[in-house]
């Protein structure tokens, strides 16, 4: 009979049932490492230990295999108030889960959490062992330190993340600060011209030392659409802009460009500006497509109403003369 230390209640530690689902001890997670994170509560040492704790308690129950290793050895555990005791179950009982696990063999719970999450001890007489850890430095989410050797290639999992970037974000590139669903904060250097759908590889950021794979999503832009590698837009301009073709800027990916609007200019009417759209990964750039709408005023001066009455009076063109009736 042996007294196994050290032994921690995950799902007291996240507040979920037992029964809980894995989107629930995702969703419950998700919450608990937004208030505990260690940006939000600089110098906390308590919030510091809470948010380790749900980092590991997170680690083994979302896991299916080692929530049900933790599950069996949780009954080990609570045997006469506690007190871990080997028990021979019968072949009919064991379910096919390895009903007669021999728990007794840990030391303490630390040792048994070792072995699940693929922790390994140093062995100076194993030269294939991986040197002992630091508790200290033992990976935590919230870091992108790996303080640990993992002890079988079987512990390591890609994972992938949504990231929703603005369109000017996406075309620039450059560092963002991401944060993941297990509490890390990451800061990434983003390539340029980034689309909806691509899909970002970031080696050993993943579970384990696995691979993080960042899924992109470029919000829409109230101005700017993209049409493939073209940038599409409206430019309202007045109707004095359109008689007289004065120059007007607009707005584009790299600032403002100035264009002569042409003389005899429609509502509707399409410009092009060459080279101006968004780049491809060969490092070509499509067209930006300008569509001019020329927008009448609501309100007008009384000076500007006697210019028009004017204007009026002296006019040539009749946009009615060669209607067909």
């Amino acid at each position: 009979m042996q007294n196994l230390q050290n032994f921690r209640d995950y799902y007291e530690i996240l507040g979920v049932p037992r029964d809980a689902s894995n989107e629930e001890i995702k969703q419950v997670f998700r919450r608990l490492a937004r208030q505990y994170h260690p940006d939000v509560n600089p110098g906390n040492k308590e919030a510091e230990e809470k948010f380790k704790d749900i980092g590991e308690a997170y680690e083994v129950l979302s896991d299916p295999t080692k929530r049900t290793q933790y599950d069996e050895f949780s009954k080990f555990w609570t045997q006469r108030g506690g007190r871990g005791k080997q028990t021979r179950g019968r072949t009919g009982d064991r379910g096919g889960r390895g009903g007669n696990d021999d728990y007794s063999k840990f030391e303490d719970f630390t040792q048994f959490v070792d072995q699940v999450l693929g922790r390994r001890k140093g062995n100076r007489n194993d030269p294939t062992s991986a040197p002992a850890t630091n508790p200290n430095d033992v990976f935590r989410p919230g870091t992108t330190k790996k303080a640990y050797t993992i002890g079988s290639r079987s512990s390591r999992r890609d994972i992938e993340a949504k990231l929703t970037l603005p369109l000017e974000k996406a075309y620039l590139g450059g560092l963002e600060r991401i944060r993941l669903e297990d509490g890390r904060s990451l800061e990434v250097d983003m390539p340029a011209a980034m689309v909806t759908g691509q899909t970002i590889r970031l080696r050993d950021q993943g579970v384990g030392g696995g691979d993080l794979f960042l899924k992109i999503t470029v919000s829409p832009h109230p101005f700017f659409k993209l049409e493939g590698t073209d940038v599409y837009c409206q430019l309202p301009i007045t109707p004095s802009e359109a008689v007289l073709t004065s120059p007007v800027e607009v707005p584009t990916l790299d600032g403002l460009v100035k264009i002569n609007v042409p003389p005899g200019v429609k509502s509707g009417q399409r410009l092009r500006l060459a080279n101006k759209g968004y780049p491809t990964d060969k490092g070509k750039r499509g067209d930006q497509l300008v569509e001019i709408q020329i927008v009448m005023p609501k309100n007008i001066s009384s000076e500007e109403r006697e210019l028009y009455e004017k204007l009026r009076q002296i006019e040539t063109f009749n946009p009615r003369a060669d209607l067909p009736v």
